[in-house]
């Protein structure tokens, strides 16, 4: 009886030591500390899927799309049937095709849409996986998987979940095909579709900024600051088309300081990102 018992406690407390560690990493990872993650988990025996799940993300974080692969490939492959995991796989390897060289680009690529698409097998509802494939639809060559008209089959799927977000995507789909008064209403019935999203305030203010018309983006950007005040999406976009536009660059870089002064989560640009714009502000 004695040999039986102590197994079963030392799994429990295996189990529970787990727990509590990825209780750990996950609220050093919503601080965006991956590195923190990295060294409370890295080294940790018998991982479970979602210790490798929350590893995986904070090497993605960090851009070590190798490592994150790998980690989500473990995951993955305790829990085949997790749309998440699937999904999070098909980012890896999609941001290794980005980054590899010519000759492997082309094979990651093709695992990244593999992914996104058992992603929505697994969950028809996972939001982020159909619009990374809509992307992925969308900007791939034919001979990757991609085509525009996979894109627009898509959009009848995100729409039924999003009304908003399908907006987005045809606004996508028209700027593609150079449509810019119908990519500019698509925005705009998306924004009225959810006023108090500032996303959807910053996507417009943008894409006015895309086609030069300044005086109204500034508008729509003073609009979204309204919306949400201090937030960091808005002081980084501000501040990337300001820099992109080469103008008002004293402002951009007030902007880009107190974007790395915030308290950032996931969701938001890289630091990396903040403080390359930043460089390009220099003298002003």
């Amino acid at each position: 009886m004695f040999f039986r018992v102590v197994p079963r406690f030392a799994l429990a407390a295996a189990t529970l030591l787990a727990a509590g560690l990825n209780d750990q990493a996950t609220a050093l990872y919503q601080k965006t500390d991956y590195k923190g993650v990295i060294r409370l988990l890295d080294s940790a025996p018998n991982k479970d899927a979602a210790t490798w799940a929350i590893l995986g993300k904070a090497y993605y974080g960090s851009a070590e799309y190798k490592k994150a692969a790998e980690a989500f490939e473990k995951a993955s492959g305790m829990v085949p049937n997790s749309s998440e995991y699937a999904h999070w796989l098909g980012r890896a390897y999609g941001r290794q095709a980005e980054t590899a060289n010519p000759l492997m680009a082309p094979g990651r690529a093709v695992k990244a849409r593999q992914q996104f698409e058992k992603a929505i097998v697994l969950d028809g509802k996972n939001k982020e996986a159909l619009n990374d494939l809509f992307d992925y639809y969308l900007n791939a060559p034919g001979f990757l998987g991609g085509g525009t008209d996979k894109a627009v089959e898509l959009v009848k799927k995100i729409s039924a979940l999003d009304a908003a977000e399908g907006f987005y995507a045809s606004a996508q789909i028209a700027d593609k095909k150079k449509d810019f008064l119908t990519a500019e209403q698509q925005l705009r019935r998306a924004y009225e579709l959810a006023p108090k999203q500032v996303g959807r305030v910053i996507d417009l203010a943008k894409y006015l900024a895309k086609l030069g018309r300044n005086n109204e983006s500034d508008q729509i950007f003073e609009q979204a600051a309204k919306l949400a005040p201090g937030s960091p999406n808005v002081l980084f976009n501000r501040a990337e088309i300001l820099v992109q536009q080469k103008r008002n660059l004293a402002e951009a870089k007030a902007l880009l300081q107190k974007y790395l002064n915030a308290q950032l989560t996931p969701e938001d640009p890289p630091k990396e990102r903040a403080l390359e714009l930043l460089k390009q502000t220099n003298g002003a």
